[in-house]
């Protein structure tokens, strides 16, 4: 069962949507607030994501910024009732994917997200979903180069976020610091000792806010385990 989320602080509106595509074979996830779905994201991934221009906290729009920053192709439809050509071009531009405005025939908008689903597989086919990289609260953009900690983009240095890569990229498994030193440091043919990775692993934990997940495997490696 595909899952959705849905950003919308109307109650009556959120019901009968979540009801019908309940029926349609959708798991629907209901937020009254920017705030909560954020929350409820950084937790989970749906497939699917529908967002409420006006919300009580934060106009959808900075919402669905916030999600394009974060998850570049999670399908995102705003259902509102701003229907200016200025707020539909708006919407598309914030990083929606699609725009439909309220009221709505709910078997038209059932089909908007079977049709939007299909090509977002496609996608994900072709692209696979390789360059996020999540472990507890942490996410890796490898196609951006960029860090999260929840919100908080992480800003790291060059040998930081190699280090973070590889060992995200093999979580689960410990990562020995012979090569470690190897990957991130001899592959540009600089000699390093093994006081070079302490430091640079001291400041990555500190960065990251010390994490739970970043295991250090005593006169061995280091290993990533959620």
């Amino acid at each position: 069962m595909k899952k959705i989320f849905y950003a919308e602080d109307d109650a009556a509106i959120a019901r009968s949507v979540q009801e019908y595509l309940l029926q349609q074979d959708y798991e629907v996830d209901i937020f009254p607030t920017a705030a909560r779905t954020r929350q409820a994201l950084l937790s989970e991934t749906p497939d699917l994501i529908l967002v409420d221009w006006n919300l009580p906290d934060e106009n959808g729009d900075g919402l669905c910024r916030w999600i394009r920053r974060r998850w570049e192709s999670l399908p995102v439809i705003f259902l509102t009732v701003r229907n200016d050509a200025a707020d539909v071009i708006s919407g598309f531009e914030t990083g929606a994917d699609d725009y439909v405005t309220k009221p709505f025939d709910l078997e038209i908008l059932a089909s908007r997200i079977r049709a939007l689903l299909r090509r977002a597989g496609r996608r994900a086919g072709a692209e696979g979903d390789r360059e996020r990289l999540r472990c507890g609260e942490i996410l890796l953009d490898t196609g951006k180069k960029t860090a999260f900690i929840g919100e908080e983009e992480i800003v790291l240095s060059r040998p930081e976020y190699e280090l973070l890569r590889i060992l995200m990229e093999n979580q689960g498994r410990t990562v020995t610091r012979a090569l470690l030193l190897e990957q991130v440091w001899d592959s540009e043919g600089n000699f390093v000792n093994d006081n070079t990775l302490t430091v640079a692993m001291k400041r990555l934990r500190e960065k990251l806010h010390h994490p739970a997940c970043l295991k250090t495997v005593r006169s061995f490696g280091y290993r990533m385990e959620d």
